[in-house]
C-alpha cells in the first residue's frame, strides 16, 4: 500500500508540475534571461561597453514577443516539460517513500513511550531535503539543456553585437568606406538564427565540458534544496493543523538561483575573461567583483511571482490527482472483490 501511495504521489506530482510549468513558463524564461544578463557595477567599466541594464519583467516579455514571437517565451518548453515531469515525479515519489518511513519511525517511538507518534517539523525538513537532493542529482542534466535553450537567442544576439562592434572598430582604424561597412553590417543582419533544439544543446554542452558539463550548477542546486524543503516543512505542518481542526469540528534564495543559471547558460565567446566561469567559486568571485552583490538577486521579483504561482497550482492539482487515484483504487478493489465473490 505504501509503495502504491508513493507511485500515486509521484504521478500526481508529475502531472501537477507539467500544468504549473506550462502556465508559468513565460515568467521562467524571462527570469532566466534576467539572471544571466551581465550588468556593470556603478562607476566601474570592467565589462564590455555593449552590456546594458536589463529591462523590467513586463517590458522584457513584450521585447521577446516583438523580436522572437510568442515562441520565444516558450523556448526550451519540450525538454522543460520532460524535466518537470521527471523532477516532480522523482521528488514526490522519494518524498512519499521517506515520509512513510518517518511516520513509521514516529509510530514506533510512541509505542516505546517516546514522542506523540507524529513527525516533527525537523523530521519533515530532513525528508524533503533527502528527496530534493536525489532529485537534483538525477535531473540536473535536463535543466542544463533547458537553460541553454532558454538563453540561446540572447547569447547569439550578444555574439552578433560583438561582431558588429569589431567591424565598426576596424572601419574607424583603417578608414574603410561607409558603404563597405554598411554592406558587411547588412550581411550580418541577414543571417538567420540557427535551429537550436535539444540535440544541438546537448552537443554544445558536451563539446564545451564533456560529460561533467551536464552537472554544471549542481552545487548551487543542492544548496537550493533548502527552498522546497522549507516549503514542505510548512506544508506538512499546516496540513496537520488543518486535519486536527477538521477532526475537532467533527467531534463537536534567489541569489543561488542566479548563480545556477549563470553556470548552466552558454558561456560568452571572446577574449573577455570576466564573462566566463570555470566553476561555482569562480562565478561567485567574478559576480561580486564585476557586478556586486546585486548580481545575485537579478530577477528576484519575477522569480517570487513565478515560484508562488507555480507552487500554488502544483499543490492544488497534485492533491486533487492523489484523491482521484485513491478513489479509483478503492473502486477497482470493490469491483475485484465483487467479481471474486
Amino acid at each position: 500500500m505504501s509503495e502504491s501511495n508513493a507511485i500515486a504521489n509521484g504521478l500526481a506530482g508529475a502531472g501537477g508540475g507539467i500544468i504549473a510549468q506550462i502556465i508559468t513558463y513565460p515568467l521562467q524564461t524571462v527570469n532566466t534571461r534576467q539572471q544571466t544578463e551581465r550588468t556593470l557595477k556603478r562607476n566601474k567599466q570592467t565589462l564590455p561597453s555593449n552590456t546594458t541594464t536589463a529591462p523590467g519583467t513586463l517590458l522584457q516579455i513584450f521585447q521577446v514577443i516583438r523580436t522572437e514571437g510568442w515562441g520565444g517565451l516558450y523556448s526550451g518548453l519540450k525538454p522543460s516539460l520532460l524535466g518537470t515531469a521527471a523532477s516532480q515525479g522523482i521528488y514526490y515519489y522519494f518524498y512519499q517513500v521517506f515520509k512513510n518511513k518517518a511516520v513509521a519511525i514516529a509510530a514506533a517511538r510512541k509505542v516505546k513511550g517516546r514522542g506523540d507518534g507524529t513527525v516533527g517539523m525537523f523530521g519533515w525538513l530532513v525528508v524533503a531535503a533527502i528527496a530534493g537532493s536525489l532529485n537534483v542529482l538525477l535531473t540536473n542534466p535536463i535543466w542544463v539543456l533547458v537553460t541553454r535553450m532558454q538563453t540561446h537567442t540572447q547569447a547569439e544576439r550578444k555574439i552578433m553585437e560583438e561582431k558588429k562592434e569589431a567591424l565598426r572598430k576596424a572601419a574607424s582604424e583603417s578608414a574603410i568606406a561607409d558603404s563597405t561597412l554598411q554592406d558587411k553590417l547588412d550581411e550580418l543582419n541577414s543571417i538567420k538564427p540557427r535551429p537550436f533544439g535539444t540535440i544541438h544543446a546537448a552537443k554544445e554542452v558536451y563539446n564545451e565540458a564533456g560529460t561533467v558539463g551536464f552537472w554544471k550548477g549542481v552545487f548551487p542546486a543542492l544548496i537550493m534544496v533548502c527552498n522546497p524543503s522549507i516549503q514542505f516543512m510548512i506544508y506538512e505542518s499546516s496540513l496537520k493543523h488543518l486535519r486536527e481542526k477538521r477532526a475537532a469540528k467533527k467531534q463537536g534564495n534567489t541569489s543561488i538561483s542566479a548563480l545556477e543559471s549563470r553556470l548552466q547558460a552558454k558561456q560568452e565567446i571572446g577574449g573577455n575573461n570576466s564573462l566566463r566561469y570555470s566553476g561555482t567559486f569562480d562565478a561567485v568571485l567574478k559576480m561580486i567583483r564585476y557586478e556586486g552583490i546585486t548580481g545575485f538577486y537579478k530577477g528576484m521579483s519575477t522569480k517570487i511571482v513565478q515560484s508562488v504561482f507555480a507552487a500554488s497550482v502544483l499543490f492544488m492539482i497534485k492533491e486533487e490527482l492523489v484523491k482521484a487515484f485513491i478513489v479509483l483504487t478503492n473502486k477497482s478493489k470493490k469491483v475485484a472483490s465483487n467479481l471474486s465473490s
